[in-house]
């Protein structure tokens, strides 16, 4: 299961959430996967997901899951990491008013540089970063 988690800030990110429609729709992602969409105000239509979750069913999710896909939470990021999971940081950007700054973009890199995660820049690919976190040698 790929577990997509944004938060609980008040910032949407459709973005992502419309990306992994999309790619379910096409065949790219054939695993099951299931959002926690924050203040997102996307709804997901090709696969599951909840608003909000609380501590025992976000612990659940992240110990189930195959690959997490998240914002640039730090608490996040370190619970997948200890959890030795893939993670793929796809930042929330100010521009699409995902969130006031872009220091989000700074913590994917920090922790990329590290090996911790892989992070998505806005030109990457995500369905390729997606592919390369299944063998990806992690820090």
């Amino acid at each position: 299961m790929i577990f997509v988690t944004l938060g609980t800030q008040k910032f949407q990110l459709n973005r992502l959430l419309k990306l992994i429609d999309e790619y379910i729709e096409k065949g790219i992602i054939k695993d099951e996967v299931f959002a926690q969409i924050g203040n997102s105000d996307y709804i997901p239509v090709n696969y599951n997901y909840k608003q909000f979750i609380d501590k025992e069913e976000f612990d659940r999710c992240i110990k189930d899951a195959s690959l997490i896909i998240t914002h640039s939470g730090v608490g996040t990021i370190i619970t997948a990491i200890n959890l030795n999971k893939p993670v793929i940081v796809y930042p929330r950007l100010a521009k699409y008013k995902e969130h006031v700054d872009d220091h989000q973009i700074e913590i994917a890199e920090a922790f990329a540089k590290k090996r911790y995660v892989l992070a998505c820049k806005e030109n990457d690919n995500l369905s390729e970063l997606i592919e390369k976190a299944y063998s990806y040698r992690f820090e």
